[in-house]
């Protein structure tokens, strides 16, 4: 399954490039926060400046798109498309899958009170004659 990465810096990654994709989920917002990008067929590393914290995820996958956008209001910022390797989306997308389940089901719940639920009391039907 391909995922999209953006990243708030130009890195320029090759089409059919291996990486090492390190990723943490913020405790605040419950989002994956990229690390480090390692490109393993040029050798070099993309990481930010400041040091992890909590529990790191790395997942390995193919680059099938990159796009470098150079801008002067936000800036540089790249997004690129990564083929994983096998499941390749670790415990983070688990926590994303379950999180965005989370969100699905508290949506639903909202619905069904707006609506009125299951829970009323059907009407009893009219008596028949015959």
């Amino acid at each position: 399954m391909d995922r999209k990465l953006v990243v708030n810096a130009p890195l320029a990654i090759a089409h059919g490039h291996r990486v090492e994709v390190s990723e943490r989920v913020d405790e605040l917002t419950g989002e994956s926060v990229i690390l480090s990008v390692v490109d393993l067929d040029a050798r070099i590393r993309y990481r930010r400046a400041e040091e992890s914290r909590g529990q790191v995820d790395r997942w390995l996958g193919r680059v099938v798109d990159c796009t470098v956008t150079i801008g002067v209001g936000h800036g540089a910022h790249t997004v690129l498309t990564v083929e994983a390797d096998g499941d390749g989306r670790g415990a983070s997308s688990a926590r994303t899958a379950l999180h965005g389940a989370d969100a699905a089901v508290d949506a639903a719940k909202a619905e069904a009170d707006r609506w009125g639920g299951g829970d009323r009391i059907p009407e009893p039907e009219p008596e028949r004659f015959w």
